[in-house]
């Protein structure tokens, strides 16, 4: 079989891109634009990057098809021994999560009470005909699980009488349990949960409730979220402000998709910023934490910058936690600037195959440290005595290393410009803030939080593929920044939002009483009044 000829190859510019895709987007149906548009671009950026020869094939491959794992295990397997045929064989181990579920996990199961129909407390023993029956302190658990549409619907039948006379119309009153209106106040937020908090989209959702026979389409979907959002807005619009007052705030961003957005930038003038972003910031706030997203065209330091407008002119500068690039740090506001250090590490995880032993030694030693820093969380060290125990354990580790890069370019062991020195040259020039957990108090090591928090919005890229209008995606930052919220302050993400929706004007008139962390103390004080 012959080779086929490679296709004719056909270079162009980013304006040119620009060009085709205002014809294309006349021509083609949204979803299918889309998808076009970031097939184009991810032709011309990988056409860029391969022209510029700043990114190797195999730091290529892993950008386009992602890693597996960059733990240190995986990327240095140990050596098994020869196995020992007098040994006895070893017991699998079960692999954690995998296995049979308790009951107490079904936290949102109904309980139902189930009495004993033929015994009763005190009765004879039918086996032994001797001993009295008593009660035990824990009831036998049975796990029932059936399906349901995610959305149901009931039909209320009320009976209607005309007179025979004057054609007046009597129709049965709805039981109590019909409420008010076609769609229960519940449903926009199940709705606003599946999307933004799961990463569902509507048109999925819409096929899933046709086939259970409970028809919703996205259109209706979309009315139901809008009009379930101000209570959650006035929501996201407090914790901007409390969040500006934390000691502790993480940012990065992801590009984003905004389809009016898209439609502006086409049509302005070439030269000007052309990216559309979701900001993540992840707050610490005394023992809570406040999760805020942003999409527009701000980069992550301009909407930290807008945040900290808000902060207390009283306080210290926060610490920041980001990476190095000069658009995650705030252009005004002062910050006590971190920078991640898993950031440094991958970069040598990228040239493993070029310089094993030099990668090596690196990734071991910062492993080494985080072990320090997992017995400190294990511990509950507090921030002072975490302080203490990095600086007497990590100290020496990050000393050694340090002198050990300086070592190998001073003595011109390796090439400045190859991978591996460019890897050196990044963690040396960022050395303070890399290292900043050895000053500080409460400093982190990496941007893991941060990075976690944005999933949310990359799987809503994914699966959705982008926001129609500038007020879908304020819609979207508003659920993704409670939901996010409630999560990592381990609060249930539904029972809060529908809380807020049945306290509407209790929420409207003092937010700060319904945040995550202490929104049951004031609804239990709600519902007692």
């Amino acid at each position: 079989m012959a080779k086929p000829k490679p296709p004719e190859i056909i270079t162009f510019t980013e304006e040119q891109l620009v060009a085709l895709l205002l014809q294309l987007q006349v021509a083609l149906p949204a979803p299918t634009y889309q998808l076009v548009e970031s097939l184009l671009k991810t032709l011309l950026w990988i056409m860029q990057v391969l022209a510029e020869k700043k990114i190797s094939l195999r730091r290529l491959h892993k950008i386009i098809f992602g890693s597996t794992s960059e733990k240190a295990k995986q990327l240095f397997p140990p050596i098994a021994p020869p196995p020992d045929a007098s040994a006895p064989p070893k017991e699998k181990l079960k692999r954690k999560g995998h296995g049979r579920r308790k009951a107490d996990e079904y936290t949102g199961a109904q309980r139902v009470h189930v009495p004993h129909l033929l015994l009763k407390v005190g009765d004879i023993c039918r086996q032994c005909l001797k001993g009295k029956l008593y009660p035990l302190a824990h009831p036998a658990l049975l796990v029932r699980i059936v399906a349901h549409p995610l959305i149901g619907a009931t039909i209320y039948e009320l009976d209607q009488l005309r007179c025979a006379l004057c054609g007046a119309l009597f129709t049965a009153p709805p039981p109590p349990e019909a409420g008010v209106g076609k769609y229960d106040p519940n449903v926009g937020t199940m709705l606003a949960l599946q999307r933004y908090g799961v990463g569902v989209p509507m048109y999925r959702l819409a096929k899933w409730q046709a086939f259970m026979g409970v028809p919703l389409p996205a259109g209706t979907q979309w009315k139901l979220i809008d009009e379930a959002a101000p209570i959650p807005e006035r929501i996201y619009e407090t914790l901007i402000t409390v969040g500006a007052q934390g000691h502790l705030i993480h940012n990065d961003d992801t590009h984003m998709r905004v389809q009016s957005l898209s439609r502006d930038i086409a049509a302005q003038e070439p030269g000007e910023r052309t990216g559309i972003f979701t900001t993540s910031l992840v707050c610490q706030v005394a023992l809570h934490q406040v999760a805020l997203f942003f999409t527009g065209r701000q980069h992550a330091g301009e909407n930290l910058e807008q945040l900290l407008q808000q902060r207390a002119s009283a306080l210290s500068p926060p610490l920041q936690m980001c990476d190095a690039l000069a658009r995650n740090r705030p252009q005004q506001s002062q910050t006590d600037m971190c920078n991640c250090l898993l950031h440094g590490r991958r970069n040598f995880v990228d040239e493993i195959e070029n310089f094993p032993p030099e990668c090596r030694h690196l990734i071991q030693s910062l492993g080494a440290v985080y072990h320090v820093d997992a017995q400190c969380q294990q511990a509950k060290l507090s921030p002072a005595e975490r302080l203490v125990a990095h600086q007497t354990q990590s100290g020496p580790i990050m000393d050694e290393l340090q002198q050990w890069m300086k070592t190998q370019l001073d003595q011109k062991l390796v090439e400045p410009n190859s991978g591996l020195g460019q890897a050196f040259h990044y963690m040396l020039k960022h050395w303070g803030p890399l290292t900043r957990f050895l000053h500080v108090e409460g400093a982190p090591l990496d941007n893991n939080i941060c990075e976690r928090a944005l999933k949310m919005a990359i799987l809503h890229r994914k699966n959705s593929l982008s926001y129609k209008t500038t007020r879908g995606a304020r819609v979207g930052d508003v659920y993704m920044s409670v939901i996010h919220t409630c999560q990592l302050n381990g609060v249930n993400p539904f029972v809060y939002l529908t809380a807020l929706q049945t306290h509407a004007q209790a929420v409207l008139k003092d937010p700060t009483r319904w945040l995550p962390w202490n929104y049951q103390e004031n609804l239990a004080a709600t519902d007692t009044s």
